[in-house]
C-alpha cells in the first residue's frame, strides 16, 4: 500500500483528445491520443530534445536508450499523448501505471516550443484521457527549482503530497 498522500475532492473535468489549438507563437497545434504509431517520430522528437531540460535521467540521450524507454512506455499500460505542429510531434505526454493503481505523470516539450501554451493543453488533454478511461489518482515528481513547471502542476489542481527530498511529490485526484 502506498503511503502517498491524495486530495480528498476530485478536480473537475478536463477537456478529452483530439484537441486543436492555437499556441502563443501562432502555431496550429493538435492534442491527440498516442501510440505505436507515432514511434519512429517520437524517437526523432526525442532525439532533438534539449539536454538542459531533460530532468530525472529521462528522457534518455542515446538514440537506442529513447528506442527502449519508449518501448516500454508504449508497451505498458500507458496513456500517452502527443502534440503536434505541421504533423511533427513538438510534445507528449504520459500516463504510467505503477504497482499501486495510481500513475505517474511525465511530460516533455521541445525547447523552441516552451512558454506557448503547449505544455498546458498537453497535459489538460492527458489529465482529461486519463479521466475518460477511469484514471482515479495521479502522482508526479518535480524538481525543486523548476518553478514555473510547479506553478502549473498547481493551477491544473495538482498539491504538495512530498517535500522532504530534493524533488517534491505532487498529486491529483481524478475520479
Amino acid at each position: 500500500m502506498t503511503d502517498r498522500v491524495y486530495p480528498d475532492e476530485p478536480v473537475g473535468a478536463f477537456p478529452r483528445p483530439p484537441l486543436s489549438f492555437t499556441d502563443g507563437e501562432g502555431r496550429a497545434v493538435e492534442v491527440r491520443e498516442s501510440g505505436r504509431e507515432d514511434y519512429e517520430a517520437l524517437v526523432g522528437m526525442y532525439e532533438a530534445f534539449d539536454p538542459a531540460d531533460r530532468a530525472q535521467g529521462i528522457p534518455p540521450v542515446a538514440e537506442s536508450a529513447i528506442r527502449e524507454w519508449l518501448d516500454n512506455l508504449l508497451a505498458m499500460e500507458s496513456l500517452n499523448v502527443v502534440a503536434t505542429n505541421e504533423g511533427e510531434p513538438v510534445g507528449h505526454a504520459i500516463l504510467v501505471p505503477d504497482d499501486q493503481g495510481e500513475y505517474e505523470l511525465a511530460v516533455f516539450v521541445l525547447h523552441e516550443y516552451q512558454n506557448a501554451g503547449i505544455g498546458t493543453e498537453l497535459l489538460e488533454t492527458l489529465l482529461g484521457y486519463g479521466q475518460e478511461r477511469g484514471v482515479e489518482k495521479v502522482w508526479l515528481s518535480v524538481e525543486r527549482w523548476n518553478e514555473p513547471a510547479i506553478a502549473l502542476y498547481r493551477k491544473l489542481g495538482f498539491e504538495t503530497s512530498d517535500a522532504e527530498s530534493f524533488e517534491l511529490e505532487m498529486t491529483i485526484r481524478l475520479g
